[in-house]
């Protein structure tokens, strides 16, 4: 009997000290022809002004997502709509991580400069191919990578927020570090290492974030017993 994985998927954010709205966008959509894709889209600058610009690339992206269109395209078409509704103006990272089941793939893509953490059993790897931001640049286009779906995968996706935490203290966050402290044997849930990648950010930067933050994590953990049941959760403070 081939082995059952599940995906878990968490999100953890958090808006600017003193800003009432984040700037980062997340949405997830279920695949037509079987998986999920997260979209994760940081506006530019922070407040209102970047959530009106997040939203109409995440907006754009989950609707061709939801059609069936192929990852690499839904972000150029995204990128070719923000520049032509902004007029180049206006930017937005973007990150797009699927589990596409016709595949049988972790797709990866990013136009964004925040690297993503990809780990594999025991075995860190950046994903960090530069790639320019949607909206401004008029040839610009996604650094995608493409992995087998496997147990013990992990996909982290930062904002800068997140990377750029501390940096007014002259310290940063050592993610790897984090991590192996937290979740040693890979086999902490999704949450739990969303939840404290943020936690930690916030700590150096002392509870109050100079920038939106937004952490992703997708994990492909093995499934025993057996389970069909799908499940989603959410916890927003309002």
């Amino acid at each position: 009997m081939a082995l059952q994985l599940e995906v878990q998927i968490a999100v953890a954010k958090t808006n600017k000290y003193a800003v009432s709205e984040s700037g980062d966008t997340v949405e997830v959509v279920e695949r037509p022809h079987g998986g999920m894709s997260v979209v994760v889209a940081d506006g530019q600058r922070s407040g209102k002004s970047a959530k009106a610009i997040s939203n109409i690339v995440v907006r754009k992206a989950i609707s061709l997502l939801a059609e069936g269109v192929r990852d690499g395209a839904v972000a150029r078409a995204t990128h070719d709509y923000l520049l032509t509704q902004r007029s180049g103006q206006v930017s937005a990272e973007l990150s797009i991580v699927s589990v596409d089941l016709v595949t049988n793939t972790l797709v990866i893509s990013r136009n964004a400069r925040c690297p993503v953490l990809l780990r594999r059993q025991s075995t860190w790897e950046w994903v960090q191919e530069t790639a320019n931001a949607v909206g401004v640049h008029r040839n610009t286009k996604p650094a995608i990578t493409e992995l087998p779906l496997a147990p013990h995968t992990t996909a982290i996706v930062c904002t800068d927020g997140i990377w750029g935490a501390g940096s007014r203290q002259g310290r940063h966050i050592e993610l790897t570090a984090l991590l192996d402290a937290l979740d040693p044997e890979a086999d902490l849930p999704a949450e739990a290492l969303a939840d404290a990648i943020l936690a930690e950010a916030q700590r150096l930067d002392e509870q109050r974030p100079h920038d939106d933050a937004t952490v992703l994590v997708v994990k492909l953990q093995p499934l025993s017993p057996p389970d069909s049941t799908r499940r989603l959760s959410m916890r927003i403070p309002i």
